[in-house]
C-alpha cells in the first residue's frame, strides 16, 4: 500500500513539477530527459523512504487522506498562480483570515480534489489494514526506508551531471516537490514559532528620548505611515506607468507637496515577512538571520514619549503592534465602507479621528505616529478591493480564479485598486491639512505582485528567485507646511534620496528623523532624510535629551 501510495504522488501528485521540468530549456534534449527521469526516480524513492518512516498501520488510512489533500491542494496553487511551498508561503497561510480564504476558494478546486482526493482516497480507504506482528512491521518499515535511502543516493549519483544545473538554475523546483515541501516548510514553522514562544521579546532602543520642544496637544507634530498591501512600482502612475493610476498623488508630487521615491525594494515578498522586517530595526540581512523577538520600531518610538495607534484592514499586524493601542476594522460594522463584512480602507480614515481621543492625552501632547494598514490591492480578488465609483479601467477581472480572466482584464482591476489607495492616500493628505498641527504621512508598500509575467500570478516567491514586480514597491512622503517649519527642513533637501536605490531598511531611521527620536540605533546612512538639518544628528553624541516641555 505505501508503494502504491508513493507511485501516485511521485507522479500525479506532482504533476506541476514535471510540467514545469518539461518545459525548461534545459529538458529539450535528451540529456534533459534523462534528467527528469532521474528526478523522477529519486522523487519516487525518496517517498517510498518516507511513507515507510511516517505511514504505520494503525493510522494508515487517516494518514494517506492527508498526504492525498496536501498533493491535490498544493498542486492547485502551484499550477494555478506559479507560487511555490515554502517556509514563508505557509507561515502566509497560517496566518490568513476568513476573507482571504474566501477570495482563494473557487469551483475550480472541485475537480482537482475530486480526482485527487476523493476517489483515490475512497479506494484507498476501502483496502483492509493487515496485522503483522510488531517486531516484524518494524523490521519490515524500517528495512524499506534504508532500501529506499539507498537507491535514492545511487539515483543521486548517477543523474547529478544532468541534473545539477538545471536544480542550481531554477531554484524554485526543490519546492514543488510534493510532499516534502510540505513537510520542509512545516518543519521549520514549527521549530521557528517554538524558539519564539519559549523566548522573551528583547528590548530595543531603551535609551530612546525625545527631541525638541512641545506646546501642546492641539499643537504636537501627527505622522501618519500607511503601510500599503500588494502594491507594486511597476503599476504607479508616479512611476511613470502609461496609466494615470495616481491622479491626487501626481497632482501633490506637481505641486512640490510629495517627494516620490522611485527605487524602494522590500524586506520579503509576503507579508507575513515584510511587515515585521520593515519595523524591526534589523535590516533584511539581520531579520532572516534570527529566529529571537525584539521590539520594533514603534515600541522605541512609544518608548520615547510618543503616543502611537495601529489601525488594521489587513489579517493582523505581524505581531508589530502587540504592546500599542490598536483596532481592527473587522470588528466594524459599518454599513457603508464595510459591505459583505470587508471594509474599504476609508474606514481606518473614518474612525481615525475617535481612536486618537482615546489615546493618552500626556503622550499626544508630545507628538503622535498612526499606522494605518492597508488591504491595498490584495488578490486574487482585486476586484473587491475598490468601490464601484474607482472602477475606472474596464472590463476588470471579475473572479478570484485569476486564469479565467484574459491578462487585461487581471490588470485593469489591479490597477482600478492603485486608483483607490490614489484616493485614499488623497483623502488622507486632506484630512492632515485640515488639521492645525504640524502633519506628515509617508505611504511605503509591503511587497509587490505578479500579474502573471512569465506565469507567476500573487507573491510569495523565495526572496532569492523572485522576480522584481514582487521586490520593487513605492514609497512617498508628504509633509505639511507647519511640519516642515517644525522640523526646520525645505522642499528639496530629500531630493537627491528620490531616485537612489533603497530598501525597506531605510525606513526605521528615517521614522526616527520624523519623529525627532534620539537613540543609537540611529543610521544616518540608511536615513532618506540625512540631507536635511536635523538636530536629531547633532544630538547622537549627546549625554542628555533636550528638554521637553509639555502644555495641556
Amino acid at each position: 500500500m505505501s508503494l502504491v501510495l508513493a507511485l501516485w504522488l511521485s507522479t500525479v501528485g506532482n504533476a506541476p513539477l514535471w510540467f514545469t521540468m518539461l518545459d525548461l530549456p534545459e529538458s529539450n534534449h535528451p540529456g534533459g530527459w534523462l534528467g527528469i527521469a532521474g528526478l523522477g526516480l529519486m522523487v519516487l524513492v525518496a517517498t517510498v523512504a518516507f511513507l515507510s518512516l511516517v505511514i504505520w498501520p494503525r493510522w494508515r488510512k487517516l494518514a494517506g487522506l492527508v498526504l492525498l489533500a496536501v498533493a491535490a491542494g498544493n498542486s492547485y496553487f502551484m499550477a494555478s498562480y506559479g507560487v511555490v511551498i515554502d517556509p514563508s508561503m505557509l507561515a502566509n497561510a497560517v496566518q490568513t483570515d476568513a476573507r482571504e480564504v474566501r477570495d482563494l476558494l473557487s469551483w475550480s478546486m472541485l475537480p482537482v480534489f475530486l480526482l485527487g482526493v476523493v476517489l483515490p482516497g475512497w479506494w484507498w480507504w476501502q483496502q483492509p489494514v493487515q496485522q503483522v506482528p510488531a517486531r516484524a512491521l518494524v523490521l519490515k518499515q524500517i528495512g524499506l526506508a534504508v532500501l529506499a535511502t539507498l537507491l535514492m543516493l545511487v539515483m543521486v549519483w548517477l543523474s547529478f551531471e544532468n541534473l545539477a544545473s538545471t536544480m542550481r538554475n531554477h531554484k524554485s523546483l526543490r519546492y514543488m516537490v510534493n510532499p516534502f515541501n510540505t513537510v520542509y516548510a512545516t518543519t521549520r514553522l514549527v521549530v521557528g514559532q517554538t524558539a519564539h514562544a519559549s523566548q522573551a521579546v528583547q528590548p530595543m532602543g531603551e535609551d530612546a528620548t525625545l527631541l525638541g520642544r512641545v506646546i501642546d496637544v492641539n499643537r504636537s507634530p501627527l505622522i501618519v505611515l500607511v503601510v500599503g498591501e500588494t502594491a507594486r512600482a511597476a503599476n504607479m502612475g508616479l512611476s511613470g506607468y502609461a496609466r494615470d493610476s495616481t491622479p491626487r498623488l501626481k497632482q501633490l508630487q506637481n505641486r512640490g507637496e510629495l517627494v516620490y521615491f522611485s527605487n524602494v525594494s522590500s524586506c520579503g515578498t509576503n507579508t507575513q515577512v515584510s511587515v515585521p522586517c520593515m519595523f524591526s530595526g534589523l535590516g533584511r540581512e539581520g531579520y532572516g538571520k534570527t529566529d529571537a523577538q525584539f521590539e520594533n520600531l514603534l515600541d522605541v518610538v512609544q518608548r520615547a514619549g510618543l503616543a502611537v495607534l495601529w489601525l488594521d484592514n489587513q489579517s493582523g499586524c505581524k505581531g508589530v503592534c502587540d504592546r500599542v493601542p490598536h483596532t481592527e476594522t473587522r470588528e466594524l460594522k459599518d454599513p457603508e465602507l464595510c459591505p459583505d463584512g470587508e471594509c474599504f480602507d476609508e474606514e481606518m480614515l473614518r474612525v481615525l479621528p475617535d481612536r486618537l481621543r482615546q489615546l493618552d492625552t500626556v503622550r499626544r501632547a508630545r507628538g503622535t505616529v498612526v499606522v494605518m494598514h492597508q488591504m491595498g490591492s490584495h488578490g486574487p480578488a482585486y476586484y473587491k478591493r475598490t468601490p464601484t465609483d474607482f472602477k475606472v479601467f474596464m472590463p476588470e477581472c471579475r473572479s478570484n480564479v485569476l486564469q479565467d480572466c484574459s491578462g487585461q482584464e487581471i490588470v485593469n482591476a489591479y490597477d482600478n485598486s492603485l486608483r483607490y489607495t490614489d484616493h485614499f492616500l488623497g483623502q488622507t493628505v486632506a484630512w492632515l491639512k485640515a488639521q492645525k498641527r504640524p502633519t506628515a504621512l509617508v505611504y511605503v508598500s509591503d511587497h509587490g505582485e505578479s500579474l502573471g509575467e512569465k506565469g507567476l500570478y500573487l507573491h510569495g516567491m523565495p526572496y532569492a528567485m523572485a522576480p522584481r514586480e514582487q521586490t520593487n514597491v513605492p514609497m512617498a512622503a508628504w509633509f505639511s507646511q507647519s511640519m516642515l517649519t517644525h522640523l526646520g527642513w525645505d522642499r528639496t533637501c530629500w531630493l537627491g534620496r528620490a531616485t537612489q536605490p533603497i530598501t525597506h531598511d531605510n525606513l526605521f531611521s528615517s521614522m526616527l528623523t520624523l519623529t525627532q527620536v534620539k537613540t543609537n540605533l540611529y543610521s544616518p546612512q540608511l536615513d532618506v532624510f540625512s540631507a536635511c538639518p536635523s538636530g536629531l544628528r547633532q544630538a547622537q553624541g549627546a549625554v542628555t535629551p533636550w528638554p521637553i516641555r509639555v502644555e495641556l
